[in-house]
């Protein structure tokens, strides 16, 4: 079973939610946790991994040789994302801009474009407290996380319950990140931010046609905005976390909640059989 754990904005807890569901359950099930937010990666420090091995990830970007070029354009014409450019009798590459997909040298009739790899980041694995435990790192200052997404997502693919953190927001690499899975929870905050940017997540979601539900995280703040729209909307909320300074102090100190409040455990396992319970439900209705 694969579960995203995604939000519409940062900061709202994914991390805290993300490694806690794995400690929770890793006694009972093989749990795989896969750290999306290339960006930022950060379950690592809660869950201070060993980790054993890496790989490099690259993507092919072209390389043009102007002397078999005619400089017909077609190359330009197809690319979607402006990442090779025609100039009179000059061609101009932008790698970053460059997606991998390979129209233009497939389509070049001279044959006058190549292509060759561009290092865009890495992927880590390891052992993490009887986890196994993936993360991708984007290079610094790269602008294409999905192709690092894909290749953790390729990487942690092995049997039992796959949870994965998703980087923030509702652009590609989210959508990267939560396609194909079985379950999303949503993550969000009680405040006029956190509802609008779960407005935004919900749609997202539901555009994919994933089953998911919410967690609110530092309950008792903010105003009842978030509670009314799951309501209106009939979207289960799943789990409420508290204002609560001491889980603030623990998660500062790099603890996970449940090492941290180890009362929060059985939370965690009910939240699962609530995710577990919801999703087989979508399956049995679209069987039938």
């Amino acid at each position: 079973m694969i579960i995203s754990v995604a939000s519409g904005k940062g900061g709202t807890g994914k991390t805290l939610v993300s490694t806690s569901l794995a400690l929770s359950l890793k006694d009972d099930y093989d749990v795989t946790i896969a750290d999306c937010d290339v960006e930022e990666p950060n379950d690592h420090i809660f869950l201070k991994p060993q980790i054993t091995g890496n790989e490099p990830v690259n993507i092919q970007v072209p390389v043009v040789a102007e002397e078999k070029c005619t400089f017909c354009g077609k190359c330009a014409k197809v690319c979607a994302f402006n990442a090779i450019a025609v100039f009179g009798n000059h061609v101009l590459t932008f790698p970053q801009l460059c997606h991998g997909c390979g129209a233009c040298s497939y389509l070049c009739p001279e044959k006058a474009i190549t292509e060759e790899d561009r290092h865009i980041g890495v992927v880590e694995w390891g052992d993490a407290k009887g986890i196994e435990f993936v993360q991708g790192i984007l290079t610094v200052g790269e602008a294409m996380a999905p192709p690092v997404i894909r290749q953790v997502k390729e990487r942690a693919c092995g049997e039992g319950i796959i949870i994965r953190d998703a980087p923030p927001g509702t652009s590609c690499p989210v959508v990267e990140t939560i396609r194909d899975s079985d379950f999303c929870l949503l993550l969000t905050e009680p405040t006029p931010f956190g509802l609008n940017d779960l407005t935004l997540a919900v749609e997202t979601v539901k555009e994919l046609g994933i089953p998911f539900g919410v967690v609110i995280n530092r309950t008792g703040a903010g105003d009842a905005g978030v509670e009314d729209y799951c309501k209106k909307e009939k979207i289960p909320v799943l789990m409420r976390i508290p204002l609560d300074t001491e889980i603030a102090r623990i998660y500062s100190r790099g603890i996970a909640l449940v090492d941290g409040m180890p009362g929060w455990k059985s939370r965690f396992v009910q939240l699962f059989k609530d995710i577990k319970e919801i999703a087989d439900e979508r399956t049995d209705s679209v069987k039938r």
